[in-house]
């Protein structure tokens, strides 16, 4: 029964945030939208039409076409599933890091967290997008490179904030009634003490997708993310930047899914903390 009234009154909060619901629309038509790519997309991405080079918006092109005659809008809806992969598996795998890091340096203490928290400081005084900007240079550029690149280098954050719910929740009477029955530390660990602190970093996460989505745009931008011929948001703001005299819609268009997501994920993501969070009046 408290399990239904704390969900019913998370529900509630959440609804009443209209931003939070607009938030979930966006992320919601996103993935719907990259998940039925193949059957809503009206072109081939990469078909080549010399004959529609650079055509603006019309009824055969909606959102014109690049300088090799491609449709942008097929090449903006294949380019969302590129986002998405890249958002979830590269916070997935700064979740997975950050999780196990925190989770070890708030449980043990002392010279276990000093020694993990030394080097998130460490890896908090490199500016990411340009520690990202070294390793791929080091790197062949690829989409599975940059997932990998970009969760590797976006994990602090995550540790710190499972590192405080630890220090914060690990002298509560559950857990010490697990310690009393003979529980292992991995079992307090993982079965107790993570299972309650999970919320923090499930909102966390969301919010790290978009801010991963604007970092594999902006390499693909720079010409180090994801390579032609294969779509991605970057790469088409890169020929509207080649050609933005002459073709604006090749920079509105993906310019405009790029904002959209990424506040979609961040409002969705302000939303949950709001609705998760108990001091919060309804």
């Amino acid at each position: 029964m408290k399990d239904r009234s704390l969900s019913r009154l998370f529900w509630f909060k959440f609804t009443r945030n209209r931003l939070a619901i607009g938030g979930a629309v966006v992320v919601l038509l996103l993935f719907f939208t990259a998940l039925l790519a193949p059957f809503i997309s009206p072109y081939d991405p990469s078909y080549i039409d010399v004959e529609h080079v650079l055509s603006p918006p019309s009824r055969e092109h909606y959102l014109g076409t690049d300088q090799l005659g491609r449709d942008v809008l097929s090449r903006i809806i294949w380019g969302g599933r590129i986002s998405l992969l890249v958002g979830f598996v590269a916070v997935g795998i700064a979740t997975l890091i950050g999780v196990i890091l925190g989770a070890l340096a708030g449980y043990y203490g002392r010279l276990v967290d000093n020694l993990i928290m030394r080097f998130v400081d460490i890896m908090l005084c490199f500016p990411t997008f340009f520690l990202i900007l070294a390793v791929i240079a080091f790197l062949e550029p690829s989409i599975w490179n940059i997932m990998v690149v970009i969760g590797l280098t976006s994990w602090m954050g995550v540790s710190r904030l499972v590192r405080a719910e630890f220090l914060s929740l690990k002298e509560r009477e559950f857990v010490l009634a697990a310690r009393a029955q003979g529980a292992g530390d991995m079992r307090i660990i993982f079965r107790h003490i993570l299972a309650n602190a999970m919320a923090p970093v499930f909102v966390s996460a969301i919010l790290g997708v978009g801010g991963a989505i604007l970092t594999e745009s902006a390499l693909s931008f720079l010409g180090i993310g994801v390579q032609p011929p294969t779509p991605s948001w970057g790469n088409i703001l890169t020929a509207g930047k080649d050609n933005i005299e002459i073709a604006y819609w090749l920079s509105l268009y993906p310019g405009l899914a790029i904002l959209l997501t990424v506040l979609g994920y961040n409002l969705l993501g302000e939303g949950l903390r709001d609705a998760l969070d108990p001091k919060i009046e309804p």
